[in-house]
């Protein structure tokens, strides 16, 4: 889930002019977009779905009535969002709404909001390690996967596992308005998360800093690639591609 306060356009003109100066640059090419897309596509809609799923699970029927308990990627996607996971392979999704009064049973209102949180992040992982045993087992049982297409399937499925990956990383970042946010709070003694969300504000504008700066992707970048060499490596590993 990722949604900001009043305000929002501004940072979404920044986000916009970022990417316009990329492409002006020549930082990435029309191939790679499209090469991109299947795993935007997949991550986003995915993610938004895990959240609904938990969120209906957990006794909110809201995602349900408002028609995001659905694989269409229609239901989730966020122009802007989109743009940003093609460039920067780390972006989002429309935001799912929830009502916290709705849910059921004897689990806390911030446990559940943290659980609808991480079901997103979770989901790409998943999906991450899913499409990492998939190019596995081609690599094992169709060596000359590399080689198709000019290696056009083999890179597609790893943009997968890498846009997957990406914004599963860049959502559980604790800073509001990101999914780590609600479970961070959820762990914070009472009177600490109470001022945390009073103070929410202060914590959006740390995001925006962290996020037009190469901060954020010296963050990032490291423990992506970290998950997709340990991923890589089960996936090769099971299937005994060295």
């Amino acid at each position: 889930m990722f949604y900001f306060p009043g305000g929002s356009s501004y940072l979404y003109i920044i986000l916009l002019v970022m990417v316009i100066t990329n492409i002006m640059t020549g930082g990435v090419s029309l191939l790679s977009l499209l090469l991109s897309l299947p795993g935007v596509l997949i991550a986003i809609t995915f993610h938004e779905y895990a959240h609904a799923f938990a969120a209906v699970k957990l006794g909110d029927e809201t995602p349900k009535m408002q028609g995001r308990l659905s694989l269409n990627p229609l239901s989730h996607l966020d122009p802007i969002g989109i743009i940003m996971l093609i460039f920067a392979h780390i972006g989002w999704g429309k935001p799912v709404q929830i009502n916290p009064r709705n849910f059921k049973g004897r689990i806390s209102t911030s446990a559940a909001e943290a659980i609808v949180s991480f079901a997103g992040p979770l989901m790409n992982f998943i999906l991450a390690l899913v499409f990492s045993l998939i190019l596995a087992a081609l690599a094992k049982f169709v060596p000359t996967i590399w080689l198709m297409a000019d290696g056009v399937v083999a890179t597609v499925i790893l943009d997968i596992i890498i846009i997957n990956i990406g914004l599963g990383v860049f959502n559980l970042i604790p800073l509001p308005p990101l999914d780590g946010s609600k479970i961070l709070a959820h762990f914070l003694p009472i009177n600490a998360r109470r001022w945390f969300i009073e103070h929410e504000n202060i914590f959006y504008i740390a995001f925006i800093i962290i996020w037009l700066t190469p901060i954020a992707s010296r963050i990032t970048s490291p423990i992506i690639n970290a998950i997709l060499e340990f991923l890589l490596n089960i996936g090769f590993g099971i299937f005994g591609v060295f």
